[in-house]
């Protein structure tokens, strides 16, 4: 990120982010970005699946207007989740909290494998990159 990324305050990331260097775009698109994530899994704070954690600045305003935004607490936030190989950055929130929300209801092994495998794909093909 730049130096002045967040001067007019939190933004959403996007795919062509201007707030971005080019060596955090490349960091992005093969998604090392997330390697310091292993570092929580590790500590218990996070798990390999699950919903994506948000910025807290963001949990409020999504409470505000996506009714259940919440219920994603129930569970231990994830690297990677089913939201992400469903369509990514690409969603809205409103549409990340129904795959977030049927992750909650329908977890089990096999959905946790389906998304690792996704991502594998995704980090291997670069497919859905942003």
């Amino acid at each position: 990120m730049r130096l002045d990324a967040e001067e007019n305050g939190p933004q959403w990331a996007d795919e062509q982010d201007p707030r971005c260097t080019h060596f955090g775009q490349i960091l992005r698109r093969t998604r090392l970005d997330e390697l310091p994530q292993f570092y929580n899994i590790l500590r218990g704070d996070m798990s390999f699946v699950g919903p994506r954690p948000e910025r807290a600045y963001f949990y409020g305003e999504f409470e505000k207007y996506i009714p259940g935004f919440s219920n994603r607490l129930m569970v231990v936030p994830g690297l990677t989740g089913h939201a992400q190989v469903n369509g990514g950055y690409s969603l809205k929130p409103e549409e990340k909290i129904i795959y977030d929300m049927e992750y909650i209801e329908k977890r089990s092994i096999w959905m946790d494998l389906a998304c690792i495998g996704k991502t594998i794909r995704v980090v291997l093909c670069g497919a859905g990159a942003r």
